[in-house]
């Protein structure tokens, strides 16, 4: 977390993903979309593994961990705020939800992992949390009956925090490249058993679709989701969960620049008390608490 590299290389990539999901849904279920995006993650994640000999998990347990932990921060998350956007939720109230998980993280990671977020952090917390709705308000679309499907945005919140989480505790280590790859096929099996079960299966094979599926496959799934990992191994839990009030302020720019979306003058002083926000929690405590994570190679 010494360098802002990382952190902004995954917000531009991992914003981006709205729009894909926005557009994607047009011509496929989410299940379905889901899938195949899972599924082709895993196989790239795989070859990439077996090219590099990337070491690969050496027990039953160890795998359960890696599973568990990627199909709540991958498959829940993504199915639950698909399924909300295409049941009518507009994405910026999802992304609104999801702002939330910063709050989620910090107040676990005290309790569950030993990380003391100070008062600093506290405030960057809640000026970040701020800084989004500002970002969103214009864009909200408040609507009694579009709230049962805004829970399974919620939903989706729970899953993130509780895997991000999960995965700091129990598969912090794991190898990018051979652990991505077992939890993108956890996920895709999942998300394909989920098409089956309550989907029709079909899907508009479009230029556009096509486009949407390979971005939210190659730069969302296999290059933001890595560095998402590399970052939780390194830094505390809660500090990279401050990363995510920077996401929709990626979304409102990629939307801008693809489709000519305006943002609203209120979002540019949203987007500036969002990124102070990001940088009062993301400034070293003086005093950390908790047992740090040994970097390890890619």
């Amino acid at each position: 977390m010494k360098s802002l590299g990382l952190p902004l290389l995954f917000i531009t990539l991992y914003g981006s993903g709205f729009v894909g999901a926005k557009v994607g849904l047009i011509y496929a279920e989410p299940f379905m979309f889901l899938g195949l995006r899972f599924g082709a993650a895993a196989m790239i994640l795989a070859a990439i593994a077996l090219t590099l000999r990337s070491p690969w998990p050496k027990t039953l347990g160890e795998t359960a961990h890696l599973a568990g932990a990627g199909l709540l921060t991958i498959g829940v998350f993504s199915a639950g705020v698909f399924y909300s956007i295409a049941l009518g939720v507009p994405p910026a109230m999802s992304a609104l939800i999801i702002a939330l998980h910063p709050i989620i993280v910090a107040l676990a990671a005290g309790r569950l992992l030993g990380e003391r977020v100070s008062l600093r952090q506290w405030g960057g917390l809640l000026l970040g949390l701020v800084g989004v709705y500002f970002v969103l308000s214009e864009r909200l679309l408040v609507d009694p009956a579009f709230f049962g499907a805004a829970l399974l945005s919620v939903i989706g919140l729970l899953g993130l925090s509780s895997g991000n989480l999960y995965q700091k505790a129990k598969a912090a280590n794991m190898n990018v490249f051979s652990g991505g790859a077992i939890q993108c096929a956890v996920c895709a099996k999942a998300m394909f058993t989920g098409a089956w079960l309550f989907e029709a299966g079909e899907i508009n094979w479009t230029h556009d679709f096509l486009f949407a599926l390979i971005w939210m496959t190659v730069p969302v799934s296999v290059g933001a989701v890595s560095l998402l990992y590399v970052m939780i191994r390194r830094g505390e839990i809660s500090r990279v969960a401050s990363i995510f009030y920077l996401i929709p302020v990626s979304a409102a720019v990629t939307a801008f620049v693809l489709f000519g979306q305006t943002i609203e003058t209120s979002a540019l002083g949203g987007i500036a008390l969002t990124a102070l926000g990001v940088l009062l929690v993301s400034k070293p405590a003086g005093v950390r608490q908790g047992t740090a994570t040994k970097p390890q190679d890619a």
